[in-house]
């Protein structure tokens, strides 16, 4: 993009619904971008937020690609259509944000990788915990020891129920997709897991790291949206410790001596601060991509593998068996 004579990027948005509407429409003007086109099938959605946000609406994506020769794409519509637009977006030359999950399946995910390499073009995923304040200092705690001197990570992570209707909304996919990513952006890619699920509800996973550290998860949806619960706890070597809370407080122990601490004065996992749950940071890192020419945290390939984690952790739950996490090449 020309950086010279058009500072703020151009951004286009497909979809209109309610996440986005909430998410991804009010953070793009605080994160430096300016919206110029609103895309939904649902021609009032896309009316509404082009008068509420700005831009023109349209239904058809590439009719306001046409038109508006944007800098930078957003896609926030399912697994499906991220998908399925991502490639025809990069095909244009123009790099894309698509939500999570980037995709149906770990597949379809890697062929959207290829599609980035291949065109050169940027494909990020909007894996908001990547960019969380916490998590960000939890990835420069990991990143001061050498792996060998990681131990371990626990994960404790759960929702209100899920319907599991349709299948992109079940809770391992829509929800605990989340933390799924997390752990390998924190402590590295996983070797092989074995879990145990009640049903499609439930899961305790154990994880092994290539590394060597090993981890475990508990994933649930029989608690509350209003109230979510979302405790981490990583150790290494030495009497070192990160606890981390409601992706907001944390607590660092280094050599057995309490060094560190961080209690802000809300309650964030369910709310709208931007930086604590990391919703404006990804977006602010998307765009400050687009004007610097280069990739994200959360780059596509990033995303491939940890679909390709989260289908380990599928496949194990229903096999009973420890199962191998392999990633391919682009």
């Amino acid at each position: 993009m020309d950086t010279m004579n058009n500072p703020e990027p151009r951004i286009c948005i497909v979809g209109a619904g309610a996440l986005s509407s909430r998410r991804i429409y009010p953070y793009v003007g605080l994160a430096g971008g300016r919206i110029v086109g609103a895309c939904d099938l649902d021609r009032h959605k896309a009316e509404t937020n082009a008068r509420r946000f700005a831009g023109t609406a349209y239904t058809q994506m590439e009719a306001m690609l046409n038109a508006e020769k944007p800098d930078g794409v957003i896609i926030c519509i399912g697994p499906e259509a991220h998908a399925a637009l991502a490639p025809v977006v990069m095909r244009r030359g123009i790099p894309v944000y698509t939500e999570k999950p980037p995709a149906p399946s770990a597949a379809a995910a890697l062929e959207v990788a290829r599609v980035s390499k291949h065109t050169g073009v940027l494909c990020t995923t909007a894996f908001k915990k990547r960019y969380s304040a916490v998590y960000a200092k939890a990835r420069e705690w990991v990143e001061s020891f050498p792996p060998s001197d990681l131990y371990s990570i626990s994960v404790d992570y759960c929702s209100g129920a899920y319907a599991d209707d349709p299948p992109s909304k079940t809770f391992l996919l829509d929800f605990a997709v989340h933390c799924i990513d997390l752990v390998q952006y924190l402590f590295g890619d996983v070797h092989e897991v074995y879990a145990c699920a009640k049903g499609r509800h439930a899961y305790a996973v154990s994880l092994r790291f290539r590394s060597g550290a090993v981890g475990s998860m508990n994933l649930n949806d029989g608690r509350c949206f209003h109230i979510p619960t979302e405790e981490l706890e990583l150790t290494a070597r030495g009497g070192n410790s990160i606890s981390i809370s409601n992706s907001s407080s944390y607590r660092i122990v280094r050599n057995g001596k309490e060094s560190e601490w961080r209690l802000p004065p809300t309650f964030t996992s369910a709310g709208d601060s931007g930086n604590d749950t990391g919703h404006l940071a990804e977006l602010a890192d998307f765009l400050a991509a687009l004007k610097e020419g280069r990739s994200t945290r959360s780059c596509i390939y990033e995303s491939y593998k940890s679909m390709a984690l989260y289908e380990a952790i599928d496949e194990s739950s229903r096999a009973g068996k420890p199962v191998r996490v392999e990633y391919e090449d682009v």
